[in-house]
């Protein structure tokens, strides 16, 4: 169930002019941190694709993507849930090697989130791939890559304190991350949902990479949904934040190392998806044709957010929002742009 909640008291510590100028610095800064820590490229992406090609990301694997046909194009078009499997095709498309990777602004529609001060139909990241070596695929290879994004948003944040020092109000971000998995946030909190073992858990631990999302605990039920053929369930993970204005967990970052051909197989069994198994991306990775890539998305707005001490996701970015949002935003003052 939605939460539309403007902390009491809250006032922007931007006005609306400085904020655009904040949210441009700060998408400057970072995408060159995040180029130079991770040895990636910026590339174009595309904001649609083939309805048939397979490349679309099925998130947890209800959401309805949007669909239209384009004159003089066999079959439809679907607008991009995230570009999840796009990157991994792309970085053979263009003969990238080992230890090289990508990034793109990535812009997508997501039609049936549900919108509240954290959630957007409207969805933008910085979206990232690289090509890893078979002995890359381990949990510390993957917590190695974690810390170098977070020292990255770090030392943004930390610069744009220095050209806006009003921002000195907010908490200094840590650069120590602490590592769990969903099963001990299960044992933690047994009784709470998988959002209250968040919010519990990342009040106490700043900065948490949050590990072993979208197969089932111990309980028989997942801590969140995955996509069954993109992320290596037992390799992938969310950054999350505490935001100290919403008193909330932000999550930031959904990331992992990427299913190799077993990982697939077992996953596409185990979500019932095994018919997929016959598009054509699939094919070419289970036949062996695409490098092995560890990848993610980084929210720009949720960076947005928490960087720049908003309380609503409309203060950073442009959208449509519904009425009770618009209301809740109105009575607290809160301007959407």
């Amino acid at each position: 169930m939605r939460q539309i909640t403007i902390p009491q008291g809250y006032t922007s510590l931007l006005s609306i002019y400085e904020t655009q100028k904040a949210i441009d610095l700060l998408k400057r800064l970072f995408a060159d941190r995040l180029s130079g820590a991770l040895r990636l490229h910026r590339v174009s992406a595309p904001l649609f694709v083939a309805a048939a090609s397979g490349l679309n990301d099925d998130l947890n694997g209800v959401e309805r993507p949007v669909r239209f046909g384009i004159n003089g194009v066999e079959g439809d078009a679907v607008i991009v849930h995230s570009l999840a499997k796009w990157k991994r095709l792309a970085l053979k498309r263009y003969q990238f090697q080992v230890g090289e990777g990508l990034y793109t602004d990535m812009n997508a529609i997501r039609r049936d989130e549900e919108l509240d001060g954290l959630h957007s139909a409207y969805v933008d990241q910085w979206d990232w791939e690289k090509i890893i070596d078979r002995e890359d695929r381990n949990v510390a290879y993957l917590q190695q890559t974690v810390r170098a994004i977070v020292s990255a948003l770090a030392d943004t944040q930390n610069f744009l304190r220095t050209v806006f020092p009003q921002l000195c109000v907010l908490p200094q971000m840590p650069t120590q991350v602490t590592f769990v998995t969903t099963q001990d946030l299960e044992d933690l909190y047994p009784d709470k949902t998988p959002k209250e073992r968040e919010d519990a858990f990342v009040r106490e631990h700043p900065v948490t990479f949050l590990m072993g999302i979208g197969g089932k605990l111990k309980s028989g039920k997942p801590h969140d949904g995955r996509a069954p053929d993109y992320d290596d369930w037992s390799l992938n993970g969310d950054i999350l934040m505490w935001d100290s204005v919403g008193q909330r967990s932000l999550e930031v970052s959904s990331m992992g190392i990427r299913v190799d051909e077993e990982s697939l197989e077992r996953q596409l069994k185990l979500a019932g998806c095994e018919e997929r198994r016959e598009l054509p991306f699939h094919k070419m990775l289970l036949n062996g044709e695409l490098p092995l890539t560890m990848g993610g998305g980084i929210g720009q707005s949720r960076v947005s957010m928490l960087l720049l001490g908003k309380a609503h996701i409309g203060e950073v970015q442009s959208s449509l929002w519904d009425e009770e949002n618009i209301k809740a935003c109105q009575e607290a003052g809160v301007l959407l742009l």
